[in-house]
């Protein structure tokens, strides 16, 4: 016969039981859950060797440009001669032996540049500058080889330019564009940021781009702003004027109160050249009916 009362406390011991799988599980769903969330916060932060590594917003500063590098030749050269020519200068800060980066951003400058009608030298001149201080020109000179043989375009070879320079001269340089690097022992590369400086004649830095695959319609425009009007057609002007550069989206967005603007006195125009053609209509038709009636009259008496 069963017993009732040892069965009840079976029914006991199975319950405590149950109650202790499901406090482990419970618990072992909060560790799991606690170190997922230690993890995720330790990946939020930055690898100590990106400390201090960025851009810094350093629009309207003037460059040093009595800094002295060296070119793709080996010559001394300044700064400062690249600029003074009534033309914007597209400036990239890259070093030619990094592992990945810099290589894809000079091969996105080159494609950029390539679907643009200008060319450098002639409306604008481009500068690429070395920040890695142990890279000489004869590196220099090959990338510029490299680069303007998949550019393709007669002339360009005098207004894209290669430089390379002392570790003190790029640090000012870096400096005044808000370039902030730093060489990682570890990994014997440097972390760095990447972006497309625009810069006016007089060595003003007037735009960064820091979507280093920006499409040729932002450089552009880009070349038009830092030109100050001096390059660029009417159209590019009015597209200046229709567009402004947004720096939550990186890019150059259209400005709805400048369209409005635009779109009204376009409007005004349209409709002041439509009552000129009505009226010269009229005219012409009243002058028209004017002569016809002089010449009946005339006949009229000619007759009598």
């Amino acid at each position: 016969m069963v017993d009732p009362e040892k069965h009840r406390g079976n029914r006991g011991v199975v319950a405590c039981y149950d109650s202790s799988i499901v406090f482990a599980l419970i618990v072992a769903l909060a560790v799991l859950v606690g170190a997922g969330a230690a993890q995720a916060q330790q990946s939020d932060k930055m690898p100590k060797q990106f400390d201090d590594v960025g851009l810094d917003d350093r629009l309207g500063n003037k460059l040093p440009l009595d800094l002295r590098f060296k070119n793709s030749d080996g010559e001394t050269v300044k700064l400062g001669q690249y600029f003074g020519q009534d033309k914007p200068v597209y400036l990239t800060l890259v070093y030619h032996n990094c592992p990945m980066l810099c290589g894809l951003m000079l091969k996105r400058v080159t494609r950029t540049m390539k679907k643009m009608k200008w060319t450098p030298g002639d409306e604008y001149e481009a500068v690429t500058v070395s920040f890695n201080h142990r890279e000489t020109p004869d590196i220099a000179s090959r990338q510029k080889k490299k680069y303007l043989k998949a550019l393709g375009k007669d002339n360009a070879a005098t207004g894209w330019h290669f430089l390379t320079g002392s570790k003190e001269n790029i640090g000012k340089l870096a400096g005044a564009v808000g370039f902030n690097f730093r060489w990682v022992p570890k990994k014997k590369q440097y972390a760095h940021p990447a972006a497309l400086f625009f810069v006016s004649e007089d060595g003003l830095l007037t735009r960064y781009l820091k979507d280093w695959a920006a499409p040729p319609g932002d450089v552009r425009k880009a070349l038009v702003e830092a030109s100050n009007g001096t390059v660029g057609t009417v159209v590019d002007q009015a597209l200046m004027y229709c567009f402004q550069y947004d720096p939550s989206s990186n890019s150059y967005v259209a400005d709805a109160f400048n369209l409005m603007k635009a779109g009204g006195i376009l409007t005004m125009i349209v409709l002041g050249a439509m009552l000129f053609y009505f009226w010269r209509r009229e005219r012409r038709e009243l002058d028209a009916t004017t002569a016809a009636a002089e010449k009946d009259w005339s006949d009229e008496l000619s007759e009598a």
